[in-house]
């Protein structure tokens, strides 16, 4: 389910993190889906209890997770989702047109880019 890549510069937390993340958001853990607990992620990955305690925090955080007392962690519900995490990515994605408009894209290149995205995903 969940990898670390150890030639990956990037944090371990941060590779988890971005897997549960991957994994909530393509369907494959669906809402409500329970996650491995904390100790049980961090043996299966041979890393730190605390690396995993951390992903799963932000990932909370960010919507993506609900983390129940004494039950576990579950993929949040799609109604669950923080819609602070919908506006910062609106707020990114702005800010990335600027700059494409800035280096010279038009806005028809610039949706163009947008459409091909969402027909690989199709």
């Amino acid at each position: 389910m969940v990898t670390i890549n150890y030639k990956d510069g990037r944090p371990f937390y941060e590779q988890v993190k971005e897997e549960l993340r991957r994994l909530v958001v393509s369907g494959v853990l669906r809402p409500g889906d329970k996650l491995p607990s904390v100790r049980e992620l961090a043996g299966q990955l041979a890393i730190n209890p605390n690396t995993i305690q951390r992903a799963y925090r932000e990932l909370e955080t960010e919507g993506y997770i609900v983390s129940v007392p004494g039950k576990g962690s579950f993929a949040a519900e799609r109604e669950d989702e923080n819609d602070r995490r919908r506006a910062e990515l609106l707020a990114r994605l702005s800010e990335t047109v600027k700059e494409l408009r800035w280096l010279g894209m038009t806005a028809e290149e610039i949706t163009a880019e947008i459409g091909g995205i969402r027909n690989e995903r199709d």
